[in-house]
């Protein structure tokens, strides 16, 4: 009989020619196990996304009624569908009240996609800038946006009309004029290894998009949901963007994402054209249910407020001489090596050895570390002694 091992490599379409090859038979909590019932501490919760742990009980309570209930019933935006409704509202409660308008689709992408659109569509202009560095998904307009020229040179041509600035640096923010549509940022570079801004920065950054009528659209599909100590990442900068994306943790382990506005900027997709952005699946009532449940499991179980005395765990329990630093904005960790080389034999023997990391797409000399936010004190113990073994027997 053909392992299952084999079937996806014959029949799964692959992205690389080293994948991890991991089987997993089941998840709870912050770990993953195997065929074989061997453990694996999950330290990047599925790239962003289980920051409630993987199957927690109200997620996986509130799948399985709503999936008993009904599931696809028609095109988003025509029925009345309760798990969306609840879920627009919960998400506008924990926003300030200009963002009082959720538009639900299914992943990252989709909703930086709809974002764009939203912008060229309110403002009437053509020209976006976003960031070096930046990754906001791949699909062509997000491949557009984004700031790797390796992801996208295959590509080409993309969207035209996207200017690139450097991430914290004020002088180039003076490329901010009335041409200029939108700005996109990720309120926390992920993918370039957690490069974060300060506060002034962001401060100019809203004051030129206010001044030139260009809307500020805050990425925060992988530092939302509670990523970084806060619900959303900006709410630590005191700024207000006008226009927020969201995806990943938002859905509990379920897909789903959204674009988020003032009714006033979102009623424009109302008409000329009448739908102006259509999804068929977006905001399905399963994955809203399961995103609602994830939204309330992070509010009711607090899992705010010890996100940075975690994150000081980490820090003060991976040391080791190949370590050159370590980057922050609460649970969201790059660990710095001085090169891939040496990173990536780290990283597989820390796999042999029962903890999950990762590197980023454009920093691959740093480990990502983002565990559960559930994750306990003595399971960062027990990870960090792993990382630092793995690093000890690799260097």
């Amino acid at each position: 009989m053909i392992s299952q091992r084999q079937l996806f490599l014959n029949h799964v379409a692959q992205t690389s020619d080293f994948p991890l090859m991991l089987e997993i038979e089941r998840a709870e909590g912050i770990t993953l196990y195997d065929k074989q019932g061997k453990a694996y501490i999950d330290l990047i919760s599925g790239i962003g996304v289980s920051n409630v742990g993987h199957c927690h009980p109200r997620v996986v309570e509130a799948v399985v009624k709503q999936a008993s209930t009904y599931m696809h019933l028609m095109v988003y935006g025509e029925f009345v569908q309760t798990p969306q409704t609840q879920l627009a509202k919960a998400l506008t409660d924990t926003l300030p009240d200009t963002l009082n308008n959720v538009y639900l689709v299914n992943s990252g992408s989709e909703a930086i996609e709809g974002a764009l659109k939203l912008a060229k569509r309110y403002t009437g202009r053509r020209e976006i800038i976003s960031f070096k560095n930046a990754y906001h998904g791949s699909s062509h307009g997000a491949l557009s946006v984004g700031g790797s020229e390796v992801f996208k040179r295959a590509f080409r041509p993309l969207l035209p009309g996207i200017r690139q600035i450097e991430f914290g640096n004020i002088e180039e923010l003076q490329a901010i004029n009335e041409d200029i549509a939108a700005v996109l940022v990720e309120t926390v570079q992920g993918e370039a290894g957690v490069r974060v801004a300060d506060s002034a920065y962001f401060k100019e950054l809203r004051q030129k998009c206010h001044q030139s009528g260009t809307l500020l659209i805050l990425d925060e599909i992988q530092c939302g949901f509670g990523r970084t100590g806060k619900f959303w990442a900006f709410e630590h900068y005191e700024i207000i963007p006008d226009m927020m994306v969201s995806a990943k943790a938002m859905g509990g382990g379920m897909p789903i994402g959204a674009f988020i506005a003032s009714e006033e900027i979102m009623s424009v997709l109302k008409n000329n054209p009448v739908l102006g952005h259509i999804t068929t699946f977006g905001g399905h009532p399963v994955s809203a249910a399961a995103s609602l449940a994830a939204l309330n499991v992070i509010i009711d179980q607090d899992l705010l407020s010890d996100v940075e005395e975690k994150a000081n765990l980490f820090k003060e329990q991976l040391i080791h001489p190949a370590i050159k630093s370590i980057r922050n904005k609460g649970l969201m960790m790059a660990v710095g090596f001085e090169s891939f080389e040496i990173l990536k034999p780290i990283i597989d023997r820390a796999i042999d050895l029962g903890v999950i990391t990762d590197w980023f797409l454009h920093c691959d000399k740093a480990m990502r570390i983002a565990p559960p936010l559930i994750i306990s004190t003595d399971e960062i113990h027990q990870a960090c002694q792993i990382i630092n073994q793995a690093i000890t027997d690799c260097c």
